[in-house]
């Protein structure tokens, strides 16, 4: 059996493969398409993280493949119809990097919310701003939106709860007398509610058509002055324009991005230069305690998936 790797995933996890099967093992080789396509040639399974196209010439250039194991949750990288059609298993690491996902928006809304930690340069070149920086905000007391409340939205929510916030929550998916909603004290509200309420919005939702510009500029506009808005979800989730510009124009109190329309973001993105914006390069659910949980997680399961009954 030969599996292929084309985006990194921990050494152990990769070693672990390697004593069973014949594996290809090329973090960049995501990058070189032609030649990706030609070791796919006698593929039973690949192993991705989001970079990895597995749609249209890929999936052709694959005859044998018979799964693909996901590092991470979000599968828009993924046609999983086609993979159906032809039988091919895909498998996410759902769960593995909640933990991470959650401790990274309670650290941005922190520090959008207090709005102090960028100072290093003028303390240390002497410059006091203690005035301008005496009006940050506190997390306990506030509102946590949450848009999506599967796993990793509910684990945000506990971990907000435990810092004092209060969560509301919208995901059209769950019933508003669905136990997870009482089991989290969280209380299920509409959008428009979540938007006009929330202190700190945060997304974790799927990309699909649904949720493209689900939050644009109309929506913005309802949301407080002074809220966060945070999205380690996909980057078509937001509009992107539209935030860039609540932002200049500080009709919102600040944004941290981890996701983007179009990975890398590009040099001449309206995101440029704004204002109480937090960007990261998709790396939110990843850590090196994630990064081996999720890679052993689908080196357990890719093998198993391809291993005799």
């Amino acid at each position: 059996m030969h599996i292929v790797i084309s985006e990194f995933m921990d050494r152990a996890a990769v070693d672990a493969l390697a004593s069973r099967f014949d594996v290809r093992y090329d973090p960049q080789l995501v990058e070189r398409t032609p030649e990706l396509e030609r070791a796919l040639a006698t593929a039973d399974a690949l192993i991705v993280r989001n970079r990895t196209q597995v749609r249209g010439p890929l999936l052709e250039a694959a005859p044998k493949l018979r799964v693909v194991g996901r590092l991470g949750v979000g599968l828009d990288n993924i046609d999983t119809a086609a993979c159906a059609a032809r039988g091919i298993d895909v498998i996410p690491a759902t769960g593995a990097n909640a933990q991470a996902v959650a401790e990274y928006v309670i650290a941005t809304a922190m520090l959008l919310l207090r709005g102090a930690y960028l100072s290093t340069p003028d303390v240390a070149a002497g410059r006091w701003p203690r005035t301008a920086l005496s009006e940050g905000r506190e997390l306990a007391g506030k509102t946590l939106g949450l848009i999506g409340f599967g796993g990793i939205g509910r684990l945000t929510g506990r971990l907000a709860r435990a810092l004092g916030m209060q969560a509301i929550g919208y995901d059209p998916a769950l019933a508003a007398d669905a136990a997870p909603w009482r089991d989290e004290a969280t209380s299920p509200v509409t959008l428009e509610t979540l938007l006009a309420r929330a202190d700190v919005v945060s997304l974790h939702v799927p990309l699909v058509a649904s949720t493209r510009h689900l939050i644009d500029a109309g929506r913005l506009a309802t949301m407080k002055h002074d809220a966060v808005l945070i999205n380690t979800s996909r980057g078509g989730v937001v509009d992107e324009h539209a935030l860039a510009n609540s932002l200049r124009e500080h009709r919102l109190g600040g944004a941290a991005l981890d996701v983007f329309e179009a990975e890398p973001l590009k040099a001449a993105s309206p995101l440029a230069d704004c204002p109480n914006l937090v960007l990261t390069p998709h790396i939110a659910g990843v850590t090196r305690e994630s990064n081996e949980r999720v890679s052993a997680m689908i080196a357990e399961r890719v093998a198993a998936a391809l291993s005799p009954a």
